[in-house]
């Protein structure tokens, strides 16, 4: 194929409008590649950190002039030297941070955890990201997509799913237990998805928007849903012979619905914070220490378990994509980020090539 001199990108101002610009196509250096870019889809953290206005900080400090996106997914069209696994031709996941690769962080794969101010970049934040025909990665920051996937499959993966895989390994998730999960966004209809996924026989959700309710129980994600509210512990005591849930994971980052997890989990039982933001407040010995409950706190995934998700993506026979309700082309790149906003949809892509459906 031939690659153009020139592209377009999107870049995010930060008064809930999309900017487009032009841009040199980056030539790839030692050890990186240029990645096409087939799918990249908006995260939530984008829209709160970034399309609203930028009130991200250090790790969430968006650069002006970057290209936005950070769940991006492609293929190698070029290759620099170096490379050492990754081949022009690949298809593959970029994980979304680039990190220095050699702190105590990085080395465990958590990017990003990354401790140096010099070289921890995020794709999208303070490096371009997936918002754009070609994409310049480093070759470590890559896993390999399997042609069981679609490249929306990956973009998922990139971020929202890999975040959610790392929280559920922490708390862990089997045919045992009954799961309830409040917020359900992308990030939430990701975990009932998983959840499911790893066995959970009993998945209970909640949110404010009926669409994401609608959209949980229409994709059979969770069993139950309901409109979050003062009754959802009733509720969810009253699906569980009066227990309670195994498992509780907050996506939503609301006080309250934090507050519903923690006490809609029995005895004994773990509870998963993954939505960013906000407070919470409890009684620590009436709802954690008496009934010696653990609360989890989880950012995004290390690199080598999102090789192990997209392993067992494809065994399970789950495709992440089912999860996009709306897809635009790139020069509608604006109305993607718009009805993101809104909240009243589920996951929202940019897409090229042959991901336009």
């Amino acid at each position: 194929m031939t690659i153009p001199k020139k592209m377009s990108g999107a870049m995010l101002p930060g008064n809930s409008t999309v900017e487009m610009g032009s841009f040199d196509v980056p030539i790839p250096g030692h050890g990186e590649v240029l990645v096409k870019v087939k799918s990249s889809t908006i995260c939530g953290s984008d829209i709160r950190a970034i399309y609203k206005e930028h009130t991200g900080k250090g790790p969430e400090g968006y650069q002006n002039g970057m290209i936005a996106g950070h769940e991006p997914c492609g293929q190698i069209v070029a290759e620099g030297p170096g490379c050492r696994r990754f081949k022009t031709g690949d298809r593959v996941i970029v994980y979304h941070i680039s990190g220095c690769g050699v702190c105590n962080d990085c080395r465990r794969g958590y990017m990003i955890s990354c401790t140096s101010d010099k070289y921890r970049r995020a794709y999208g934040w303070q490096r371009h990201g997936g918002m754009a025909e070609y994409l310049l990665a480093e070759e470590k920051d890559l896993v390999q997509l399997p042609d069981e996937l679609t490249y929306s499959d990956g973009a998922q993966i990139a971020c929202g799913f890999g975040t959610v895989y790392e929280g559920l390994e922490k708390i862990g998730i089997s045919g045992n237990d009954a799961v309830l999960v409040t917020g359900l966004g992308p990030v939430g209809l990701a975990t009932a998805m998983l959840a499911r996924a790893m066995g959970a026989k009993l998945v209970i959700g909640t949110d404010t928007v009926a669409e994401r309710l609608s959209l949980a129980k229409e994709q059979g994600l969770c069993d139950h849903v309901f409109a979050s509210g003062p009754e959802n512990l009733a509720q969810v005591k009253a699906l569980t012979s009066g227990f309670g849930v195994e498992k509780a994971i907050d996506c939503s980052a609301n006080d309250k619905a934090r507050l519903t997890c923690i006490q809609a989990t029995r005895k004994w039982g773990k509870i998963c914070f993954i939505g960013e933001g906000g407070t919470v407040q409890f009684a620590p010995s009436a709802d954690i220490i008496h009934d010696q409950k653990t609360i989890y706190g989880s950012w995004v995934t290390n690199i080598w378990r999102m090789e192990e998700l997209v392993e067992r993506i494809v065994r399970w026979g789950i495709h992440p994509e089912t999860l996009i309700t709306h897809r635009f082309t790139l020069e509608k790149c604006a109305d993607a980020y718009a009805l993101m906003a809104t909240g009243r949809c589920g996951k929202v892509a940019v897409v090229f090539d042959e991901e336009v459906k």
